[in-house]
């Protein structure tokens, strides 16, 4: 079974297309059909469903290809980490994360981390929670960042920091210039939100359902960029991570409401594949945020929690509080 063949089945997979994968490794349509008959043939089973156009995976196509890639990354990331020992790092690095921690965080991580290491690429994928964990779990990305992380069986987690949230309004709403308000206060009153389906959320309302508070959302986000822009644009008011109003607060187009029994955070963690060994820029990256040395391939015992040592990188975010 040659490598060629796994790595042309994986782009038949995502063309769903003989001749576009031809095209993409530069051989005749023929060639791609009689590898993927070979292979096939090795198998013992159909993978791919030939009489449907576009081209469809059978079951076994879709398990085979699902394990495929995660095996053909783990070679690549690999072959990089060999060609790099003795080296400075290079190579792409890829970093998936939920929108308020990469707009508020990750800029200057990243410029941090590319003064220590100007040859890695970090590129950025963006995307809710569930998102992220699902980009982590099937290897698109090196390493997740999220809210409320949790272990899994496929992904361990490791805690970040506990980010505080923050009570915000327009300058223009009637709760700017209070100085004495209580969390009762907010009983009954039209709030932009997060949407309800996102665990923020549903912490936010447990949260003030222990103060006996039910407020009204009359608008859900997905992502606390889209909530901020919302609450500056109807004179309202919400609740967001603090890191991510942090321009608005200081330029002085939102302020944060001092409000009595309202003290709320929310974990922060960083997310990666139990199979297989961090890269060496995933593992500098992550312990750069962490302001301690990841041991990547070490665990402790029963613990299921990420072993670290306390030795600095010299690099630590100036927010970060771990947890």
């Amino acid at each position: 079974m040659h490598l060629r063949n796994l790595e042309l089945f994986c782009t038949v997979a995502e063309q769903r297309s003989f001749s576009k994968a031809a095209a993409a490794h530069d051989l005749t349509q023929s060639a791609v059909s009689q590898a993927m008959q070979h292979l096939e043939d090795s198998l013992g089973t159909r993978l791919i469903d030939r009489s449907k156009r576009p081209l469809v995976l059978t079951t076994a196509g879709q398990t085979y290809v699902r394990g495929l890639r995660n095996i053909l990354r783990q070679l690549h990331r690999l072959e990089q980490e060999v060609a790099t020992l003795g080296e400075k790092l290079s190579g792409q690095l890829k970093i998936g994360t939920i929108y308020s921690v990469g707009l508020s965080y990750l800029p200057e991580a990243s410029e941090e981390f590319g003064q220590f290491h100007p040859e890695v690429d970090v590129k950025l994928d963006f995307g809710t929670s569930e998102r992220v964990v699902e980009m982590t779990a099937e290897g698109e990305v090196d390493l997740g960042l999220v809210s409320f992380p949790k272990n899994t069986k496929s992904l361990q987690s490791v805690m970040w920091q506990q980010e505080p949230m923050r009570l915000v309004c327009s300058s223009e709403h009637r709760f700017s210039q209070r100085t004495n308000l209580d969390i009762t206060d907010l009983q009954g009153i039209a709030m932009v939100g997060f949407e309800r389906g996102l665990t923020l959320r549903k912490e936010i309302d447990h949260y003030l359902a222990k103060s006996g508070v039910t407020v009204d959302v009359r608008m859900e986000f997905d992502n606390a960029d889209s909530m901020i822009r919302m609450i500056q644009a109807s004179r309202g008011i919400g609740i967001v991570p603090e890191a991510a109003v942090r321009r608005e607060t200081a330029n002085g187009s939102l302020k944060v409401v001092a409000c009595r029994g309202f003290k709320m955070t929310r974990p922060l963690g960083i997310i990666f594949r139990r199979s297989g060994q961090l890269s060496k820029a995933a593992s500098e990256f992550g312990s750069l945020l962490l302001g301690r040395r990841i041991e990547a391939g070490k665990r402790k015992s029963g613990s299921g929690k990420l072993a670290a040592d306390h030795h600095s990188t010299g690099a630590r975010t100036s927010t970060a509080v771990v947890a």
